[in-house]
């Protein structure tokens, strides 16, 4: 891969992941889903322990739908660490995800993204991530 074709993959990632927070923050499913593979594996830790993982972009739309029912969120990612390899790439993002509730309760999540991208047709989807909490605070509303 040339430097100029790998810089272009670069942008073409952290665009694809800044259009993920958005559409997740949104509850744009349609366009969530644009960016999943068919087959796409997902899961979630606390950093602790291997995260229960999720297979296809149908099982883990309805995850993602249930675990924002009720909230507000905003998610944020800093400092890829991309990894090219043709058309995979192997992404690490420092990740903060903010979740409040309908009743006032909220939770900050700070930790990581792992993630592997592929490239079908020019275009990046999701094939796996896990997200993995490396520190959670909760504030319970009127706390």
């Amino acid at each position: 891969m040339t430097d100029q074709a790998e810089l272009i993959a670069f942008y073409e990632l952290t665009q694809a992941k800044a259009t993920y927070c958005r559409t997740l923050d949104t509850q744009d499913w349609n366009g969530l889903a644009a960016l999943m593979s068919a087959d796409i594996e997902f899961g979630m830790s606390d950093g602790d322990s291997e995260p229960q993982m999720t297979v296809g972009r149908d099982e883990t739309l309805a995850l993602l739908k249930s675990l924002v029912a009720g909230t507000r969120t905003a998610h944020q990612v800093h400092a890829p660490e991309i990894t090219l390899n043709g058309d995979e790439a192997q992404v690490i993002w420092a990740v903060q995800d903010r979740a409040v509730f309908d009743n006032g309760t909220s939770v900050t999540g700070y930790g990581h993204y792992t993630e592997r991208w592929v490239r079908r047709e020019g275009a990046w989807t999701l094939a796996s991530l896990r997200l993995s909490h490396l520190i959670t605070d909760i504030h319970q509303a009127g706390a």
